[in-house]
C-alpha cells in the first residue's frame, strides 16, 4: 500500500520524466473515482495515514484493514489535513457517508491493479535482489556497514543518528537508540522518506542506481510468452533448467550458493547464469565481486506449465 501511494503520487507529478512511459499507459485505464483517490493523495503534500496502513500483507487483507478505519479517525485525520492544505469537499463527508466510502475503495484497489498488478512480480524481483545487497552489507560489516551503504545519495549513518533527505526537502534526523529499523526500497521514491514511528522506525528509499534500469525495465508491458512453455524448457537441458528454477526459489542468491543448490561447479554455474541472462530469463546484480541472480517473469514464466503450475 506504501508503494501505491508513491506510484498515485508519481502518476500525478509531470517532472518525473522517466515514468512517462507507464503514465502514458495506465492513464487511460484510470477507474470511475480514481479522482477521488488522486486528490486525497497528491504528487506532493499529505495523504491520510488509513490509505495506506504501514505493514506487509496480500491486497485484500490491507484494503480490508483500510475498509475498517473507523469513520472518526478518517474525519480527524481529514481535518488535521485540511489544516496544512487543501481538501475536496465531498471528503468532509466521508466518514458519514457509507457509499462515498465504498466508492473510495473501490477505486483504491482498481488502481492498484492498474497502476502496480501488472507490474508487481517483477518489481517484487528489483526488491529481492536489493535485499539480497543488504543482506552482504549487513554480514560483511554489520549495522554500521548496512546503514553507511543504504542509500548514500539520500542517507548518512553519523552515529548514533540517521541523516535522512526527505522527499519534501527537509532534513530528517532519525536517533535509533537501539531500535529496530526497517528499510523499504521502492521502484516510484525519488527521495527517502521517513515514517519515525516510536516502535520501529520505517525508511523508504529508491532502488540504487545499479537497479535503475531493471526498474524501468519492469514497468514495461509484459513481453508475450510463448504457448508451449514445456517444450521450450526441454530446450534448456535439464541442468540449466535446474539452475533457473533454482534461481526463481532463491532470488538473490549468489553464483557459489548457486552452485552448491543446482550441484554445478561455480564456473559452470556462472556459465549457465549467463546464458539465462543473455536470454531474458534472469537479471543480476553486482555488489564488489559478487553477482546476486533474480528470476525475471519471463523466466518464472518458463518454469511453470500452461496452467500456471510448476513443472519438475
Amino acid at each position: 500500500m506504501a508503494e501505491l501511494q508513491l506510484a498515485i503520487r508519481m502518476l500525478q507529478d509531470r517532472e518525473a520524466a522517466w515514468l512517462d512511459g507507464w503514465r502514458r499507459r495506465v492513464m487511460p485505464r484510470l477507474p470511475q473515482h480514481a479522482r477521488m483517490v488522486l486528490s486525497l493523495v497528491p504528487a506532493v503534500g499529505w495523504a491520510p495515514t488509513f490509505l495506506g496502513p504501514g505493514k506487509a500483507g496480500t491486497l485484500p487483507e490491507l484494503v480490508e484493514e483500510v475498509r475498517a478505519t473507523p469513520p472518526d479517525v478518517m474525519n480527524n485525520e481529514l481535518a488535521a489535513m485540511a489544516e496544512l492544505q487543501s481538501v475536496p469537499t465531498w471528503a468532509r463527508r466521508l466518514g458519514d457517508d457509507e457509499t462515498l466510502r465504498g466508492q473510495l475503495w473501490e477505486a483504491l484497489e482498481q488502481l492498484y491493479e492498474q497502476l502496480l498488478g501488472p507490474y508487481w512480480q517483477r518489481l517484487t524481483g528489483c526488491f529481492a535482489a536489493d535485499r539480497a545487497v543488504r543482506t552482504q552489507h549487513l554480514l560483511a560489516g554489520g549495522v554500521e556497514r548496512l546503514l553507511t551503504l543504504a542509500n548514500p545519495l539520500w542517507m548518512r549513518w553519523n552515529p548514533p543518528v540517521l541523516e535522512v533527505r526527505m522527499a519534501n526537502g527537509l532534513d530528517h534526523d532519525l536517533y535509533l537508540q537501539g531500535q529496530g529499523i526497517v528499510l523499504v526500497p521502492s521502484a516510484f521514491a525519488s527521495r527517502s522518506i521517513v515514517d519515525d514511528d516510536e516502535s520501529q522506525p520505517q525508511v523508504t528509499y529508491p532502488l540504487p542506481g545499479d537497479l535503475s534500469l531493471d526498474r524501468l525495465t519492469a514497468l514495461v508491458p509484459e513481453q508475450e510468452v510463448p504457448g508451449s512453455t514445456a517444450a521450450l524448457a526441454a530446450l534448456l537441458g535439464n541442468t540449466r533448467a535446474a539452475v533457473l528454477s533454482v534461481i526463481a526459489e532463491h532470488p538473490g542468491c549468489t553464483t557459489t550458493e548457486l552452485a552448491g543448490l543446482s550441484g554445478t561447479t561455480p564456473p559452470g554455474a556462472s556459465q549457465h547464469a549467463t546464458v539465462l541472462r543473455e536470454a531474458g530469463l534472469i537479471h543480476t546484480t553486482r555488489y564488489r565481486n559478487t553477482a546476486h541472480h533474480t528470476a525475471t517473469t519471463l523466466g518464472i514464466a518458463l518454469l511453470n506449465g500452461p496452467d500456471g503450475t510448476r513443472q519438475n
